[in-house]
Order: C-alpha cells, then structure tokens, then sequence
C-alpha cells in the first residue's frame, strides 16, 4: 500500500488481538488475528473458502496483475489456518462530459461514438477488463439505452456498494 498515503506495509506478519463487542450479541470477545500478504501456497485454502460460499461466480485468477490488493487472515496460531481474503481488483469508473448544446443530437451521438471508441481503446491498452458507469436517475433510462446499444450490460443482478477511503493514521 502506498506510505504516502497513510498506508502500511504487510512485509512482515502483522497480527492484531481484537477485543470488541460482538456486533450478533453484545458479548466481548478476544482473539488474536494474523493479516498477511497472500502467496501462492493459499490457493488452495482460498479456493475451498470460495466453493463453500456457494456464490455464483467463478473463483478469480488471482495472477491477474489487476489485483493490486491480495491480503489472507488466518486464525494467528503457528499452522495458519486461513480464515478469509481480501481480493481487491482494479477496475474503471466511467464519467462523461459532452457538451449538450455542441450541435445536433446525431452531432452529439458521432462525439459520443468518437469518444467511447477512443475510451475503450485506451482502457485496453492501459490493461484494464472493464469500466463501470453509474448513471443519474434523469437519464438512466434514455441514455441506458444508448450504451447498451453500444455494448454495455445493465447489471442488476448485484447490489453495489462503494467505499470511500480516507487516511486512517
């Protein structure tokens, strides 16, 4: 992670004790965690955690240099049992910017189209796998049209949530 920004190295082990309030019961409970970088040796762990989800998706290729975050937790104890991951791919957020008094609107679908294939190149050739737009609820409908006739897939099948990060120091 990025010092510049606050953020902390994992080169090492970094095993914390929590002690807090159960969030199911109001109970206090202390155990003792490890949070480490993730290597090859817990695929194996991670893939079995993955199948016991039951989720429907498939499990990711974690050699995919998109994944800039790969961290595992494990119970702390010498054996290491891991207990989950965090998986944290790279991905695009999508925003436009087009003049809606530049011409007509055929005029304004050719700048639209000039822009997304140049978009999409550049997305590409920087490494990216896909872009995500989230579109105001005034022009969801019209415009959600307009990019799905040029590819884009409306996915509902997932709710999304967002985090904003700020420094935690």
């Amino acid at each position: 992670m990025d010092s510049e920004r606050g953020g902390v190295s994992l080169t090492g082990h970094s095993k914390e004790r929590l002690d807090e309030e159960s969030p199911f019961d109001g109970k206090r409970f202390s155990h003792l965690m490890n949070v480490r970088e993730y290597n090859e040796s817990d695929l194996e762990a991670l893939r079995k955690i993955h199948a016991a989800q039951n989720f429907p998706y498939e499990f990711p290729d974690l050699a995919n240099p998109l994944f800039h975050t790969k961290i595992v937790l494990t119970d702390g104890d010498r054996e290491e049992k891991i207990l989950g991951a965090a998986l944290l791919r790279l991905t695009a957020e999508a925003y436009l910017l087009l003049d809606p008094a530049a011409g007509t609107p055929r005029r304004r679908w050719q700048h639209l189209l000039a822009l997304h294939a140049a978009a999409q190149q550049d997305a590409w050739a920087k490494g990216l796998e896909d872009v995500h737009a989230w579109l105001p609820p005034r022009i969801a409908k019209t415009f959600g049209r307009r990019l799905q006739r040029l590819g884009w897939i409306r996915d509902d099948a997932w709710t999304p949530y967002c985090r904003k990060l700020e420094f935690q120091g």
